[in-house]
């Protein structure tokens, strides 16, 4: 199998395939869409606007209610989060799979080629010994 990068392949087959499981898999898709938005400085911003106007004019006494919401959120994101984790241990694991098999497959080509090196350097030494015989 070649691994070279060409102009339809440019990344590493195990980016490829957990790429094409994520697009297949609906539940995936939303997850990813709620942790990139929710890594970004506009869930940052948002928050902070929501939460000033929510203790500042919403609520007299706004903290029981808004440790509830924000522990609440952190649960959920926290979840997000170690998704992101099991699937990039999982990509991790398939691409050191991948890897491991490459190398394999050099190593066995590689080694054929010596004993083939080799096997012909005999018979040359072996020719070269006959004909300083004779």
């Amino acid at each position: 199998m070649d691994t070279t990068p060409t102009n339809t392949q440019s990344h590493h087959p195990a980016v490829l395939a957990q790429a094409a499981q994520r697009a297949a898999d609906l539940q995936i898709r939303i997850a990813d869409a709620i942790t990139s938005y929710a890594g970004s400085m506009p869930f940052v911003y948002i928050h902070i606007v929501v939460f000033a106007v929510w203790m500042t004019f919403l609520e007299s006494k706004p903290w029981p209610t808004l440790t509830l919401v924000v522990s609440l959120e952190a649960i959920f994101l926290s979840t997000f989060v170690m998704i992101g984790q099991n699937r990039q241990a999982a990509f991790q694991q398939a691409k050191a799979d991948h890897d491991f098999n490459q190398q394999e497959l050099e190593l066995k080509t590689n080694t054929e080629i010596t004993r083939q090196i080799h096997s012909l350097t005999k018979d040359l030494h072996k020719r070269l010994a006959e004909e300083s015989r004779s």
